[in-house]
C-alpha cells in the first residue's frame, strides 16, 4: 500500500469494526481503540500514548475535551478535541473500571500498548473483515473527512478541522479528504 492513501471508512465498515470490537477478548478496550481513531481523528501512536491525564477533569471525571499533549503528538504538535458522546460514554464505563491512572489503552500485561501493537490491532481487524485498503489510519481520515464535510454546519471552517487534525499546514488537511462523487453529481447538474 505504498504510496496510497488509507481508505475511508462508511457508517457501516464503522459499525461492522465496533462488533469485531465487541466481540474480541477485550471488548472494551478495542471499543477505545475504534473510538479514538473515528470519533478524535487521533494516530496510532496518540492513543497508544494517551494517559487518564489527557482525559480527566480536575474532580477525575471524564472532560469535556481529549487533550493531546504535545509529547505525544506527531510534531509535537498537541492539541485539544471536544469528546464526541459515543467516546465519552465508552470512556466513562472505563473510568469506572479502572483507577483512572497511567494509560488508557493497556496490553494484556498492564502497561501500555504500543503505537505499533495498535497498528496490527487494526490490520488484523480489517483483514478479518475483508476491507481491502484499509489501515489504522483509515478512522483519522475519516473523522477528517466527515468534519471536513459538516464544519459549514457547525458555523466554522477548514482552518478549524485543521486544527483538530493537528496540522501546521491546511493543505496536509486537504490531502486527508476524500472527495464524494454523489456530491460531485449533485453539483454538476446544478450548473
Amino acid at each position: 500500500m505504498a504510496g496510497k492513501q488509507a481508505k475511508t471508512l462508511s457508517t457501516d465498515h464503522i459499525d461492522d469494526l465496533l462488533f469485531f470490537a465487541a466481540r474480541s477478548r477485550h471488548p472494551l478496550r478495542n471499543r477505545l481503540i475504534v473510538l479514538l481513531s473515528v470519533k478524535a481523528g487521533l494516530r496510532a501512536a496518540e492513543i497508544a500514548k494517551l494517559t487518564w491525564t489527557m482525559l480527566l477533569d480536575p474532580s477525575g471525571e471524564v472532560g469535556s475535551t481529549l487533550e493531546v499533549r504535545d509529547e505525544i503528538a506527531k510534531k509535537r504538535s498537541g492539541r485539544s478535541i471536544p469528546i464526541h458522546p459515543e467516546l465519552r460514554d465508552a470512556l466513562v464505563e472505563a473510568r469506572r473500571l479502572c483507577k483512572g491512572q497511567g494509560p488508557l489503552i493497556r496490553s494484556e500485561r498492564g502497561g501500555a500498548m504500543t503505537p505499533m501493537s495498535i497498528v496490527v490491532w487494526f490490520s488484523r481487524a480489517y483483514e478479518e473483515l475483508g476491507f481491502k485498503g484499509c489501515s489504522s489510519h483509515s478512522g483519522r481520515r475519516t473523522f477528517i473527512t466527515r468534519a471536513a464535510r459538516s464544519v459549514h454546519k457547525a458555523g466554522g471552517s477548514l482552518r478549524d478541522v485543521q486544527l483538530l487534525a493537528g496540522h501546521r499546514s491546511i493543505q496536509t488537511t486537504q490531502r486527508y479528504i476524500d472527495g464524494d462523487s454523489d456530491a460531485q453529481r449533485r453539483l454538476v447538474s446544478l450548473i
